[in-house]
């Protein structure tokens, strides 16, 4: 993905978030060096999905601070957004299911190329702009682990065909073409047997091992991970479960962001 990432250290001191009907976490603290894969572990409705989003600068935190990168939050939010990215976020960034796999990495890499490359690169001769586009995908389809010639019909192969790993894989590297020093995954487990979660589990080591720092949301986290909870402390009251509606609502604000 043209050259090593630099990931980013992450920390975390009394972060909390409420919301219209209660705290959907509260008393969050951890510390996590750069490339360091990171687990958010906990039941569904237990406000993981916000601490992720909370943590990649696409929710605003009511209470304590955090670090990314030397970008604190809340404050530095924008800059928080420019150095991650997300993948596997229900509301933030579904595949479209009539869409081939070559239409969604194409589309994200000209939004790239549009959005997030320098006026310099812009102005280069489209050939060389389309060539670096190449690139960009095949260095993201390999972190991602993602062999398109394993499809059904290949890089032609509709979304609503994969398997549910082939899917986050994916969107895995739908974010990693915008080269993110810090990757939000969400619901890494679910639905999937033990070899799968063992297979993406391996996935998002390679990543960090390659420079990225990651966030995973998860049900059970696996061993030699900086394991964060959404659960109650003694230090910090138990936040309220979080209801589908105010799920959509937070999601909807983050797909804003």
């Amino acid at each position: 993905m043209g050259g090593t990432v630099a990931g980013v250290g992450v920390t975390a001191l009394g972060l909390g978030l409420e919301g219209p009907r209660g705290w959907a976490f509260r008393g969050v603290s951890f510390e996590a060096e750069p490339s360091s894969l990171i687990t958010i572990e906990g039941p569904s409705g237990t406000g993981r999905t916000c601490l992720l989003l909370a943590l990649t600068g696409r929710m605003k935190p009511t209470e304590g601070t955090a670090t990314v990168g030397g970008g604190a939050l809340p404050k530095r939010m924008a800059a928080v957004r420019r150095v991650s990215a997300l993948a596997h976020v229900p509301g933030v960034t579904d595949l479209e299911p009539a869409l081939t796999v070559a239409e969604h990495l194409h589309e994200r890499a000209l939004l790239q190329r549009r959005f997030g490359d320098s006026l310099r690169g812009l102005l280069r001769p489209r050939a060389e702009r389309k060539g670096e586009g190449r690139r960009l995908i095949d260095g993201a389809l390999s972190a991602a682990g993602l062999d398109l010639d394993s499809l059904p019909k290949g890089s032609r192969t509709a979304v609503r065909d994969l398997e549910r790993v082939e899917a986050l894989r994916l969107s895995i590297a739908l974010a990693l073409l915008g080269r993110p020093r810090l990757l939000g995954v969400d619901d890494t487990d679910l639905k999937l047997s033990d070899a799968e979660r063992a297979e993406v589990w391996a996935l998002l080591r390679s990543i960090t091992e390659a420079g990225t720092t990651v966030i995973a949301v998860c049900s059970e986290a696996p061993d030699g991970t900086v394991e964060v909870s959404t659960q109650a402390t003694d230090e910090a009251p138990a936040p309220e479960k979080t209801d589908e509606k105010e799920a959509a609502d937070a999601l909807a604000q983050a797909g804003r962001a």
